[in-house]
């Protein structure tokens, strides 16, 4: 089931909720901390949808659904993809922290392998790794910061790496979005 903007706003949650069982879901969390520009969250709505991802942590001073603006800009993805809401981004890691995942390691050999999630901060800092360069194995939750002070250092004292997308121009930094989709594409094609 594929809908365009305008189905995606019309749609009912109801209607479409056994299309979303079938969904097969990656094992990618966004952790969005402070995040005030609600645009910006309505597009890491979109974002989520498109790459599958198994749930929005909102957190902070953010704004969430059903918010006018988040709306508009998720053209209904609010609605479509699992959140949630935390007092603070320290509360959605240790959530992932304490689950659990499952993994068979192939066809062959049906061995389960237990995962705890990876937490990587999207962020320039003088920890940082190239995002290439980070260990995304096992189930990955990505902690997307403020749109001018970025991830805090609380937070990132909590990240179990750091990845910085490369900037060679004037501006030290992209949009939120940009940097989420950039990240989360590379994450995706890695599974």
């Amino acid at each position: 089931m594929r809908l365009n903007a305008r189905q995606l706003r019309d749609v009912d949650e109801s209607e479409v909720k056994k299309h979303l069982e079938a969904i097969k879901r990656r094992p990618m969390y966004f952790i969005l901390e402070n995040i005030y520009d609600t645009y910006n969250i309505g597009g890491l709505f979109r974002l989520a949808d498109a790459l599958a991802i198994e749930k929005i942590y909102i957190c902070g001073d953010s704004e969430i659904p059903p918010n006018h603006k988040i709306k508009k800009a998720s053209i209904g993805t609010y609605k479509v993809v699992p959140w949630v809401y935390k007092k603070t981004a320290k509360e959605a890691i240790e959530e992932l922290r304490n689950l659990e995942f499952k993994i068979e390691s192939s066809e062959s050999n049906k061995k389960i392998i237990n995962f705890k999630s990876k937490v990587i901060a999207v962020e320039q800092d003088k920890k940082s790794i190239p995002y290439t360069k980070v260990d995304y194995s096992g189930p990955v939750a990505l902690i997307l910061g403020n749109e001018t002070s970025g991830v805090t250092e609380e937070t990132l004292k909590l990240a179990d790496q750091i990845a910085e997308i490369p900037m060679w121009g004037i501006n030290k930094s992209l949009n939120v979005i940009v940097s989420a989709a950039i990240v989360g594409y590379w994450v995706a094609s890695l599974v």
